[in-house]
């Protein structure tokens, strides 16, 4: 299986779409929106979404194409957050089941990164919610390091999210 990772375009919407409830229907506690609420938003509000993450340097999404204009199998995002200057905050990691374990991950954490550091930001910075093993292991093979800072999960109070950085 052979894929393609590339900044989203406009035309990605449809599918960007597709792959978003997919993403809150396998993995409800990794995201800020549920199912329901996703699935209640517009498509055009997704075509704006993807058109506004298309370009710039501060916000870009990357998704993971097998190139034959199925499914997208794979999303990584970057963002500057005030919060952390100077600095890239990954969001929305996924890898659809079937592709996991393999590099997929990887090549969308560096996708973003580049871009990261295209835009003159070395340090990358991710959230995962505790007890979350296999993404840490994960995230740690791609030289992430935790960070020893514990937050409070961003929509469900009763977990906990461990930061981890990594050096561009």
């Amino acid at each position: 299986m052979s894929w393609n990772v590339h900044r989203i375009r406009p035309e990605d919407a449809a599918r960007m779409r597709a792959l978003r409830l997919e993403m809150l229907a396998d993995s409800p506690l990794a995201f800020l929106e549920t199912l329901a609420q996703a699935a209640q938003r517009s498509h055009e509000s997704f075509r704006q979404r993807v058109a506004q993450a298309a370009t710039g340097p501060g916000l870009a999404q990357f998704v993971a194409d097998p190139g034959d204009g199925g499914r997208l199998i794979g999303h990584a995002g970057g963002t500057v957050a005030p919060d952390f200057p100077g600095q890239t905050v990954i969001f929305a990691v996924y890898v659809t089941p079937a592709y996991r374990g393999g590099k997929v991950v990887a090549d969308l954490i560096e996708a973003v990164s580049a871009w990261s550091a295209a835009a003159g930001r070395r340090h990358t910075l991710l959230e995962v919610v505790v007890g979350n093993d296999r993404a840490v292991r994960a995230y740690e093979k791609l030289g992430f390091g935790d960070t020893g800072e514990r937050v409070p999960h961003p929509v469900i109070p009763a977990l906990t999210e461990l930061r981890m950085r990594r050096v561009v």
